[in-house]
């Protein structure tokens, strides 16, 4: 059987391209097709944006326009998107997990499924915390993580890449904003550890493996909570 054709570029005509407000937070989102809702999460760590989503794997409004209600909107305050924000500098992850779910309230969406891609997987355990019962089912692709022997890498790497750049088109942001922001978002101790089923790894590499996020103070419910064992045969 040959492969299905795939549509790599998706017009913009038929994307609804709008704006979420919320006191001093405006966040852009795009939409495709109809059905169940389903909220993707781009990847590109702090810097992800719809427009990110054509350099994944897959464009979710690509292949999924025609089952679902497909969602995306642009982090808080990344570099080339649309959506703007205070620096919450005490609950990093919090404030992008009101985003989401301000979205969803926005749009009147009470459940959803969710898609994320690197940094979307600790987003999408966050949501779980806060709002388990509104997450009928979640896939982390490609999900970021902390590895032991590189415990500052998403650190160092914001501070580079994505404070400099922040504090020059927002004057009201500082870089000592930016290092207590990064400081509680990346080097607080981690509260979970998540397994990887051997099925989803690549075929190479036949095994499950944890990932310790990086959220703090957040534990999924424990209907999410699956083995955190090293090594896990499925």
């Amino acid at each position: 059987m040959g492969e299905r054709p795939r549509n790599t570029t998706l017009c913009k005509e038929r994307l609804s391209c709008r704006f979420y407000d919320k006191s001093d937070v405006r966040i852009h989102y795009e939409e495709v097709g109809a059905g169940f809702p389903l909220l993707v999460i781009p990847g590109g760590g702090l810097n992800s944006t719809v427009a990110g989503l054509a350099t994944h794997p897959f464009n979710p409004f690509d292949e999924f326009q025609g089952e679902f209600r497909v969602i995306a909107a642009d982090l808080r305050n990344a570099k080339g998107g649309q959506s703007t924000g205070p620096l919450e500098v005490d609950r990093p992850w919090d404030a992008y997990t009101d985003d989401q779910l301000g979205l969803m309230d926005h749009l009147g969406i009470q459940e959803c499924m969710v898609l994320g891609f690197c940094i979307g997987g600790p987003f999408i355990w966050n949501l779980l915390q806060r709002a388990g019962d509104r997450v009928v089912a979640a896939v982390p692709a490609q999900p970021s993580g902390y590895r032991p022997e590189m415990p500052d890498l998403s650190y160092h790497n914001n501070m580079q890449g994505w404070g400099p750049e922040l504090c020059a088109r927002r004057p009201d942001i500082t870089m000592a904003m930016v290092e207590a922001f990064l400081t509680n978002m990346y080097r607080a101790p981690r509260d979970f550890v998540y397994t990887v089923p051997a099925s989803l790894c690549a075929p190479a590499r036949r095994r499950s493996w944890c990932c310790r996020t990086t959220c703090r103070g957040t534990r999924t419910p424990s209907r999410w909570r699956p083995c955190i064992s090293r090594r896990t045969r499925r």
